[in-house]
């Protein structure tokens, strides 16, 4: 069997090595990924399994496996508590955590105000699905513009015109009446409300303010004014009711008030008849009417009240209502609601307070998403993120995965509003948020894994690669073939004279530390010179030029490293003469021709190797120099694509096993030029038929009497004579 022959048979370890470094993103036909509790020794690296993240997780290094769990804790928190923090700001500005009851929490900047934005979007969008009829139950009378005008006074409201209203919807069979005016101050027309609300059969509730909570609206003299003629009214239908409401700091009303001790039932509150202990805080349910031309509440100017001709013609209006009466003015005591952040206008209290308590009537209480449910949504948000970042799936996949997540981040808000959740204080910008801090936090981590797995996969290709190369395989792993494609190669074998008995008269380890530091040398020379290495056998290597990615000087290249193996074969084998362990010469075989390359073998052990006639005239070649007497033998296929001119001919000769002749070339660069053009010149001669050339070539073996292969190849043209060529029978 040829050593090719050997070389095809044996382990091919440099094309294992080549596979394992490139990993699974250079395989062909692999099996379908499936995660295992632990490896199967079987079936190499092919399969992710739970072990390997853990073993992938040791490779990042731990400041920044910290900084990323750092960042995901943070992640978490945001996604948890991206409208408020858990921080309490109390009236001295100080912060306290935890907060205390009833303190305002401290708002995330942009974080809070894009909650309240989707929320609003959302409220809005919720509002125009269930759009609803007027509410037979509740009625507006409101001071209008036109009140104003007429009575001709502003601020306080004209306290006449409502005792005259009241006197007459007192008559009217309402259910209850609820009055959003603050009587904070004294008026001319005093006694005339004073005795009307005294007269009252109606319930009313009155509207009452506490400086302690609006210290900025209330004085003092105010709260003393208000709480006097809550001594006058004792005894009457009259009650106090908080008007109080709680905007967000960017003054939109989202939701109900919280009850501080101290204040009275909140108007509607006291309107529905609910129990003293209710509390409610979530979410105001805004309403949009079905028809334009009809509100949700009727509302109806309080001028007709109180003229004496027209009230009695609005009996049916009232009767069995919850009135609420207030001022509907354009500058005051406007409010905006979520849907006024879309496209809609601000809304008066007065309404507000009739909204509310529809709400209330009607039942429509949503529950919020309770504590542990936020804690844990943070949670799998933060996860899906941090698990996209690690998923090794193809790109449309991880596509998917994200597009996906998106639409629940955006979708999941909108459905638990429609179902009758209340998603005041739902994350949903959060949730982008720390899905994001986690995705970018744990794909820097496995970006510094991959970067590491990387110039793993590159210090490992570069063993058998030039690095330039194996940085353009591993950017571009199509450049390496996995099926085999027919390429044009400068294939070199090489192998050690007499180096198997010396490895019979050395000890084991001896013969192996040699042999290493041999090959160690050899290789550096492939790789420095671009070749790439396809395996060793014995102490041979066999490496070529030309794939996976060729250059326009590999024939130069494939050349210099011939003789850079030459001069270190001489060098390391005198320093091994020291040691008592010479190495004969290292006979080199250069050819060039076609080559089938690629990754052959079985799946799950392939070989990336080249197969072909021109891999086995390499190798008869660098068999050919013993009988040639030679060191280092060139096709003239090879030679005839460099562009160096250091080479002398050696004649027409038949390898072993093959029927067709070559004419091979040996480097000689320390040959003095001008004989060695002279070799070429009679060689050429001699080939034509000049038999007088063989005498001249004769001549110059005489002057070199101690160079053995120039001898020998005078002695193969005298047998082959002018064309004609030598048989050689041995490998």
């Amino acid at each position: 069997m040829s050593r090719f022959a050997a070389a095809g048979k044996a382990d091919g370890g440099q094309g294992v090595a080549v596979r394992q470094a490139l990993g699974k993103s250079l395989s062909v036909d692999q099996p379908r990924r499936r995660w295992a509790a632990s490896p199967d020794p079987l079936e190499g690296d092919e399969r992710p399994t739970v072990e390997g993240v853990l073993r992938d997780l040791k490779r990042v290094p731990l400041a920044r496996l910290a900084a990323t769990a750092f960042i995901i804790f943070w992640a978490i928190l945001f996604a948890r508590f991206s409208w408020e923090a858990p921080i309490g700001v109390g009236p001295d500005g100080h912060w306290h955590f935890p907060p205390r009851a009833a303190q305002p929490r401290q708002t995330i900047p942009i974080a809070t105000d894009a909650e309240r934005a989707l929320f609003d979007l959302r409220q809005a969008f919720g509002e125009r699905r269930q759009k609803v009829d007027q509410d037979p139950r509740i009625i507006l009378i409101p001071y209008t513009q036109d009140t104003l005008r007429a009575t001709a006074k502003r601020s306080p409201l004209d306290r006449a015109i409502l005792a005259r209203a009241l006197a007459n919807i007192d008559a009217m069979s309402a259910k209850a009446i609820g009055i959003d005016i603050l009587i904070d101050q004294p008026q001319p027309e005093d006694p005339q409300i004073l005795a009307a609300l005294k007269a009252m059969k109606t319930p009313v509730w009155l509207a009452y303010a506490n400086r302690r909570y609006a210290p900025d609206e209330i004085e003092q003299w105010q709260q003393q004014f208000m709480d006097s003629w809550s001594r006058q009214l004792a005894g009457s239908q009259v009650r106090q009711t908080s008007v109080r409401f709680e905007a967000d700091n960017d003054n939109v009303l989202r939701r109900w008030p919280a009850l501080p001790a101290g204040l009275p039932p909140f108007m509607p509150l006291a309107l529905s008849g609910v129990p003293p202990s209710f509390h409610y805080q979530g979410s105001i349910d805004f309403r949009v009417p079905a028809n334009h031309e009809r509100p949700v509440f009727a509302k109806l100017p309080i001028d007709l009240f109180a003229d004496p001709v027209t009230a009695p013609m609005m009996a049916d209006q009232v009767r069995d209502r919850t009135v609420l009466i207030g001022g509907d003015l354009p500058d005051r005591d406007q409010f905006e609601i979520p849907s006024t952040r879309v496209d809609g206008p601000t809304m008066s209290g007065l309404e507000v307070h009739a909204s509310m308590l529809a709400q209330l009537l009607d039942r429509r209480l949503p529950s919020p998403v309770g504590s542990v449910s936020l804690w844990v949504l943070a949670v799998l948000v933060v996860l899906c993120g941090a698990f996209t970042a690690m998923l090794d799936v193809r790109p449309w996949v991880v596509a998917l995965a994200v597009l996906g997540q998106l639409i629940f981040f955006v979708g999941a808000p909108f459905i638990f509003e429609w179902s009758g959740i209340d998603t005041y204080g739902l994350p949903a910008f959060g949730w982008l948020g720390g899905w994001t801090l986690a995705y970018a936090a744990t794909g820097a981590a496995v970006r510094a894994v991959g970067s590491e797995q990387r110039r793993y996969a590159q210090s490992a290709l570069g063993k058998y690669l030039p690095r330039d190369i194996a940085a353009q395989i591993l950017r571009d792993p199509a450049k390496l073939s996995l099926t085999g494609e027919k390429r044009a190669l400068y294939t070199l074998f090489t192998d050690i004279e007499g180096f198997t008995v010396l490895s019979h008269r050395l000890p084991p380890d001896k013969v192996a530390t040699i042999l290493n530091a041999y090959l160690d040398g050899m290789c550096d020379i492939v790789l420095d010179q671009g070749g790439t290495i396809d395996k060793f056998v014995g102490d041979a290597v066999v490496a070529f030029w030309g794939a996976p990615i060729a250059r326009d000087d590999d024939a130069d290249r494939a050349v210099s490293a011939l003789l850079a193996m030459n001069a270190f074969t001489q060098q390391f084998s005198a320093r091994q003469s020291e040691d008592g362990a010479h190495l004969g010469r290292t006979r080199v075989g250069l050819h060039y021709g076609e080559a089938v390359v690629g990754n052959f073998g079985g799946e799950g052990r392939l070989s990336y190797t080249a197969l072909g006639d021109a891999m086995n005239c390499a190798a008869r070649l660098e068999g050919a120099n013993k009988y040639l007497k030679t060191v280092a033998l060139i096709s003239d296929e090879a030679k005839s694509r460099t562009t160096l001119d250091i080479f002398r001919p050696m004649g027409r000769i038949i390898l072993s096993g093959r029927a067709t002749p070559i004419v091979v070339w040996e480097p000689a660069p320390d040959m003095d030029p001008r004989l060695r053009a002279r070799l070429g010149q009679l060689w050429d001669a001699y080939e034509s038929g000049d038999r007088a050339a063989l005498d001249e070539i004769e001549q110059i073996c005489l002057t070199c009497d101690k160079d053995a292969a120039l001898s020998a190849f005078a002695c193969r043209l005298r047998e082959a004579g002018p064309g004609g060529a030598v048989q050689l029978t041995e490998k």
